[in-house]
């Protein structure tokens, strides 16, 4: 337990992390953040397919194919669910939200950017949690690192734009940390989920592996290949694949 409460920490503090050095290097170039976000994406990939996903195969019984792919899509849809609800990360950039001039319409835009943050948190918590419930702590925290890594850029994006409307860093840094509880939240539901019933877990696997793999699909790849740096984001990415293949590899 005390492990699984310092992953949990650990994975909402990274996105508190990001925030504190988006309030250091406020001029980030989008190439930098997109090669961060790159190599996250690639670690979380991997995560994804060896950490959830093919774990989830093999831990079910009945028919346990169908029920990974289910559990996959069951996890896809509810983010698309989400994504219909609030806007798209991609969507939300600081110059989105400068072409709006008025103050209040920009502090209800980039709550809207946060809050589209926050939401996706909750199933990444999950994700990490849910890890947990392999007794593979190796693969747990293989799963739970590449959600962190994405979580750096994450906090760093949230920052500038929210100083640029006029709040305090005392309330910036508030509402980022908000983003980062969320997903503690979310671990510890993941967690306590598997653990009342392992019957459950093949498909939990799945569906925690299925909102990883949309929110690398539908939101970190098109952000990381929207600023003219594409051939380099596909090199992190496989780079960030392929440290956390040989993680698993030597540590699974």
């Amino acid at each position: 337990m005390t492990i699984v409460l310092l992953t949990a920490l650990g994975v909402g503090g990274a996105t508190i992390i990001g925030a504190l050095i988006g309030f250091i290097f406020k001029n980030i170039s989008h190439k930098l953040s997109d090669l961060i976000l790159s190599f996250a994406a690639g670690v979380m990939m991997c995560a994804a397919v060896y950490g959830l996903i093919m774990p989830s195969v093999e831990l079910g019984t009945k028919l346990p194919v169908f029920v990974t792919i289910l559990g996959v899509f069951s996890g896809a849809f509810l983010l698309n669910i989400m994504d219909k609800a609030v806007p798209h990360l991609h969507r939300l950039s600081g110059a989105d939200i400068e072409s709006h001039p008025g103050s209040a319409d920009k502090i209800n835009k980039i709550l809207l950017f946060v809050m589209a943050i926050a939401i996706h948190n909750l199933p990444e918590g999950i994700a990490a949690g849910v890890g947990f419930g392999t007794n593979n702590t190796a693969e747990a925290f293989t799963i739970a690192g590449g959600i962190a890594l994405q979580n750096i850029p994450e906090g760093m994006v949230i920052i500038a734009p929210m100083i640029a409307a006029g709040m305090s860093k005392k309330r910036t840094l508030l509402i980022a940390s908000f983003t980062g509880i969320i997903e503690i939240i979310g671990t510890f539901i993941g967690y306590f989920a598997v653990s009342i019933s392992n019957a459950l877990l093949p498909f939990a696997l799945a569906f925690a592996g299925g909102t990883m793999l949309y929110v690398i699909s539908d939101e970190m790849i098109p952000e990381t290949h929207s600023h003219g740096g594409e051939r380099g984001s596909t090199y992190m990415l496989l780079a960030g694949f392929c440290l956390m293949l040989i993680i698993d590899f030597y540590l699974g």
